[in-house]
């Protein structure tokens, strides 16, 4: 559970495990592109990376809907904790969008999106060129804003933490220090406030 203005355990580890796939999934991207002799290899890898992406990225939702997230501080400006809100909007479709673009392209293309040698996913959409040709587009450029948002984020997180300092950034960096817990207890709804 979020509490104590700190994400939790489960919703960090997430955050940060995804970080860590989306980069390297930009990084096999340009090796895509970058390299032909590699270009089979990291394809192999490029689609079953964006698939587990999409799955946590389902999971991480249902989390955050469960536990919802800390508040933002007060003395935030009103434009920017709305510009954060639309950010993360943006970031969580773009991270949905992503994979499934990529899901029903390669099945209008005919190819199959295969998650090891012996299994692989079953279309989404019937074969045809055109859509392929479309949904190839569309996959790049969802890529190329994921990227912009990705740097936005990382801006504003970075912003919170060195000129802000207003616990934004070690919301998500660390859970709340055991120092601080034991010297505010959580309150005991079962005990009467002391007179």
């Amino acid at each position: 559970m979020n509490r104590h203005g700190h994400f939790d355990a489960f919703a960090r580890a997430l955050h940060w495990g995804m970080a860590l796939l989306i980069l390297a999934m930009l990084f096999v991207g340009v090796g895509m592109v970058a390299s032909l002799s590699l270009r089979p290899v990291l394809i192999d890898l490029h689609r079953p990376l964006g698939i587990a992406l999409l799955v946590l990225a389902v999971i991480r939702l249902l989390h955050r809907w469960r536990h919802p997230s800390p508040p933002l501080p007060a003395s935030l400006p009103r434009m920017q904790a709305l510009a954060a809100r639309a950010s993360h909007v943006a970031l969580y479709a773009a991270m949905l969008a992503m994979p499934l673009l990529g899901w029903a392209m390669l099945s209008a293309g005919g190819y199959p999106v295969r998650m090891t040698s012996s299994f692989a996913l079953p279309p989404i959409l019937p074969h045809d060129p055109v859509l392929y040709s479309l949904l190839r587009q569309a996959h790049g450029w969802v890529g190329y804003a994921l990227f912009a948002l990705i740097l936005l984020h990382m801006a504003a997180a970075l912003h919170h933490a060195w000129v802000r300092r207003d616990g934004v950034f070690e919301a998500m960096a660390r859970g709340r220090a055991r120092t601080t817990a034991a010297a505010d207890p959580e309150p005991d709804p079962e005990t009467p406030p002391e007179a």
